[in-house]
């Protein structure tokens, strides 16, 4: 588990990190979302001691991690996948790591082959791929089996096939109640494999919660219907967990919590027709991009005019 507390790190007059409370709980998948220079790796670099707080504290599983006798068994992070010595070959690269914590030469074969690197093992780093580093600092990572895997940005120089290798690797480790966390600005990759999203913005916290209810909150499974007695199809729609909206004077209502074909069922049956019946599901990109639009330091001149006609 790792826990934030106010954790704060400033640099000069810039405040990268601004008083995060956040929890990490072991079982699940947790993603750490955030435009760029949000603070995502300044604080991932806090939980590993890389970098000292400016106030506040981060532990991990009860500890601060230089405090841990064998860290490398308590977490394993990936931070920067090319921090390799690029004369050394993979197998060296995990023996140097496992010999400063004990770690047996089969724990070495088990990871290599984990990550699919037994044809490359013998190789020097320097001449891997993208792809391949990403999946040697994975290895790394994994060396000491530990309870808690923090990776920034993982699926990077990933292919189709290593990306799905690493979302099901993710979903196994948090299925065997360990502690994941893990950041990315791939939506479609963190819909399909976070349980819990903590989205921070300008280093300070925007939201602790599900996908689902992150999605739900910025729109969900939107019905929109038309009809000529708005006033009237509202009153039949209200219900506990539906939310309805529309302007004044408008025929064209939206409605969240109930599906397209539970609306047409009830407006038929008060008698009420309808000119438009459509549905539209909010994707974790969209909520995303709604939540820290605010918080994005640099937007493009194309981002900035489509700002101006969303406004």
């Amino acid at each position: 588990m790792i826990e934030a507390r106010q954790l704060t790190k400033r640099y000069g007059e810039k405040t990268a990190v601004d008083r995060l409370d956040f929890v990490v709980k072991p079982g699940s998948v947790t993603g750490f979302l955030g435009p760029n220079g949000a603070g995502k790796s300044t604080t991932m670099r806090m939980v590993v001691g890389l970098d000292a707080p400016s106030g506040g504290s981060v532990t991990v599983n009860g500890k601060h991690y230089p405090k841990h006798t064998a860290p490398l068994q308590e977490v394993g992070a990936l931070l920067e996948a090319r921090s390799i010595h690029p004369g050394r070959s993979a197998f060296d690269h995990l023996m140097a790591q496992a010999h400063t914590h004990g770690i047996p030469r089969r724990r070495v074969r088990e990871v290599i082959e984990l990550t699919g690197l037994e044809s490359v093992a013998k190789k020097r780093a320097g001449a891997f791929s993208f792809g391949m580093g990403q999946r040697l600092g994975i290895a790394a990572a994994l060396l000491g089996d530990p309870a808690t895997i923090m990776l920034d940005e993982p699926v990077n120089g990933l292919d189709p096939d290593g990306v799905l290798w690493m979302r099901n690797l993710l979903t196994g480790l948090a299925a065997q109640g360990r502690t994941v966390f893990i950041s990315s600005h791939l939506m479609s990759e963190m819909a399909l494999v976070a349980d819990h999203l903590i989205i921070v913005g300008r280093g300070r916290l925007l939201a602790d919660t599900t996908v689902r209810e992150l999605v739900r909150k910025h729109g969900g499974d939107t019905v929109t219907v038309a009809c000529d007695q708005p006033a009237r199809l509202r009153e039949v729609l209200a219900g506990p967990g539906v939310e309805i909206t529309g302007a004044v004077g408008s025929e064209e209502l939206h409605v969240v919590g109930l599906s397209a074909r539970d609306i047409g069922l009830q407006a038929a049956e008060y008698g009420i027709p309808l000119f438009e019946l459509s549905s539209r599901t909010v994707s974790l990109e969209e909520a995303f991009m709604e939540l820290t639009h605010d918080s994005v330091e640099y937007h493009g001149a194309g981002a900035a005019k489509s700002a101006g006609r969303a406004a």
